[in-house]
């Protein structure tokens, strides 16, 4: 079932309009910067380091495990050699690289509540990206539909930062649809160094009551490869109606990506039934196929505090256990 293209929400950081005048422009962007920035101070609470401290690591030695040691850190083939129990011991990498992986799909541009899922993407990626620059690491970004739209090769610095933001507050995409096979796919093939990569997506692709794929045929493949190497994050941005209808009577709904156009009663409780339905089973299927591929998924609602959410998300990645 396709979301009703009906009552979209005002954005807080993008201005709309087909052309954004470069003043507007300039204004969002300070005020994302100043957003992201309070934002920033917000994780360091409770953390002694950068948010990214912790998620990429290089091996350096072994020492025989003493007590205090994490035990999660025991090589036990090693220690089964030598009779006796050995940790691991792993250094922070010097510099580390962030990858935001964006989707800018038709599907992104909904939103009924405080914002659009765009809207809340592109604040969350300013967020992680000024954390990266606070923490003197590089960024990139990778812009994406069914097609690669834009790559952002990794740099660090304030200016390289706000182009970043820029590209996300005024990308106009040449499709509409979704692939997440294709970004991934591209992420693997651009970025050979580790890196910690934040895909931020609704992970919504094609049509509700058309694509009869499950998602881990289009993405679970791409996002192994990718969990081998680097540290993925997904972040799936979702809106209230997407989760539910509300009982407003008959009403003709549009999917953004594909065109389709369909008439729905909402006031059946039923079909309402069934919409909520499928967007669980969509969420208990992108949770199976991160769990798989050994990646975090977080889930944030447009009109959610996503700050806390990701606070909580960084210093639980600082604590052991």
């Amino acid at each position: 079932m396709a979301a009703p293209t009906s009552n979209q929400a005002r954005p807080r950081a993008a201005v709309q309009g087909d052309k954004l005048l470069q003043p507007e422009v300039l204004a969002s962007l300070s005020s994302l910067e100043l957003i992201a920035r309070a934002a920033v101070q917000g994780f360091l609470v409770g953390l002694h380091r950068s948010p990214f401290f912790g998620f990429s690591q290089e091996f350096a030695e072994y020492r025989p495990y003493t007590e205090g040691d994490d035990p999660r850190f025991i090589d036990w083939n090693v220690s089964a050699r030598f009779n006796h129990p050995f940790s691991k011991l792993f250094e922070e990498e010097r510099e580390l690289t962030v990858m935001l992986l964006v989707d800018v799909s038709a599907s992104s541009l909904f939103g009924t509540v405080h914002a659009r899922k765009k809207d809340l993407i592109t604040e969350i990626c300013a967020v992680l990206a000024f954390s990266a620059i606070n923490n003197n690491d590089k960024v990139g970004a990778i812009l994406f539909s069914d097609k690669i739209e834009t790559y952002i090769p990794p740099k660090k610095g304030r200016d390289h930062v706000l182009y970043i933001v820029r590209q996300l507050l005024t990308s106009e995409p040449k499709r509409k649809g979704t692939s997440l096979n294709e970004a991934i796919r591209f992420f693997n093939r651009s970025v050979k160094h580790n890196s910690i990569a934040f895909l931020l997506s609704d992970f919504v692709e094609g049509d509700r009551t058309g694509d009869v794929r499950r998602p881990e045929e289009r993405f679970e493949d791409a996002l192994k490869v990718a969990g081998k190497k680097h540290d993925m994050i997904g972040i799936r941005v979702y809106d209230k109606m997407d989760m539910e209808l509300p009982a407003i009577g008959l009403i003709e709904a549009e999917d953004s990506e594909t065109g389709r156009r369909t008439w729905v009663d909402t006031n059946d409780y039923l079909v309402r039934t069934n919409y909520q339905q499928h967007f669980f089973n969509q969420t208990e299927q992108c949770k199976s196929i991160f769990n798989k591929a050994g990646c975090d998924l977080l889930h944030l609602r447009t009109d959610e505090d996503y700050v806390k959410i990701l606070q909580r998300f960084f210093v639980g990645r600082h604590r052991p256990g």
